[in-house]
């Protein structure tokens, strides 16, 4: 070890360390729409520390580079292994969307904060979720039908470009069956056999009746849609602090180290994703932020 690699370790020996990835195994792959498959993981050596709903996975494609993903799994029920939802936008996501079981894979995490699902028990809870905002927004889901009882309402509000864009839509259909959830699908175009909504989220989202004392919400979609969804739920009476969003920048560390994530005074890997709209909300409102 150089004198200079001596230095960064003394100074910054927890970053050095969480700059590591780990390898994990693809053990399944399933295809969600066109560009979206969710990749199964388990841990080949090594286990990660629990993740919580909300947080996310630096993933690297050995060889071609590393991304942010966010978990879309059931966190309660993980056992050491990672569920996330890739959608092939860049070299790295296509190169990760089209691994197939038994490649390797580096993972470092969990990375970030996450939704804050154990202070919205004894409340209702509002998910809002557009295109592959779901992924992030599942795990929050699975944490609140696991403990029915702790909350009031709970209602999933999803929408898609087409019925053909939606992910887990399996689990989708089948949770239009269950008695103790509230659910609205929407889509932008509507196609042959489709028999839900055909508008934006906001439209479902406005026509609820809520309680603004009671209620929590989640979003997590495009920036306009979740900027929309918020400004209709504050209109409702709902404080901005009971409002969460998921932020999404350029993270290339996922430590809050190297800055490319900066958006105003926050530093998305380190201080989100996961922020509530009082923080979110004033940075939104900034022009090319």
């Amino acid at each position: 070890m150089s004198s200079t690699d001596s230095v960064v370790s003394a100074r910054w020996p927890i970053a050095a360390e969480a700059m590591l990835p780990t390898p994990f195994r693809v053990v399944s792959r399933a295809e969600e729409n066109h560009d979206s498959a969710t990749l199964l993981l388990e841990p080949i050596s090594d286990r990660l520390p629990p993740y919580a709903p909300g947080q996310f996975s630096m993933i690297s494609a050995f060889g071609v580079g590393e991304i942010a993903v966010s978990i879309s799994g059931d966190t309660a029920v993980s056992d050491g292994r990672l569920t996330h939802t890739i959608r092939a936008v860049g070299a790295v996501s296509a190169k990760l969307h089209a691994a197939q079981p038994g490649a390797v894979i580096g993972v470092r995490g969990p990375c970030g904060h996450g939704w804050r699902v154990d202070a919205m028990s004894g409340r209702d809870l509002v998910i809002v979720a557009g295109g592959v905002g779901l992924a992030p927004l599942r795990p929050v889901l699975f944490a609140a039908l696991a403990q029915r009882n702790r909350f009031g309402r709970i209602i999933l509000i999803a929408g898609a470009r087409t019925a053909e864009d939606f992910l887990f839509r399996a689990e989708l259909a089948a949770w239009t069956h269950r008695a103790d959830l509230e659910m609205a699908l929407t889509v932008d175009r509507p196609t042959a056999g489709w028999r839900g909504g055909v508008g934006f989220v906001t439209e479902p989202l406005g026509r609820l009746r809520l309680d603004p004392q009671r209620t929590s919400a989640v979003l997590c979609g495009p920036e306009p849609m979740m900027r929309f969804c918020a400004q209709t739920l504050l209109r409702k009476g709902i404080a901005s602090a009971d409002i969460e969003v998921s932020l999404e920048r350029n993270m290339q560390c996922g430590i809050g180290l190297c800055g490319h994530c900066q958006l105003g005074p926050l530093l998305v890997c380190r201080d989100g994703p996961v922020v509530d709209y009082g923080v979110a909300g004033p940075l939104f409102a900034v022009e090319e932020l």
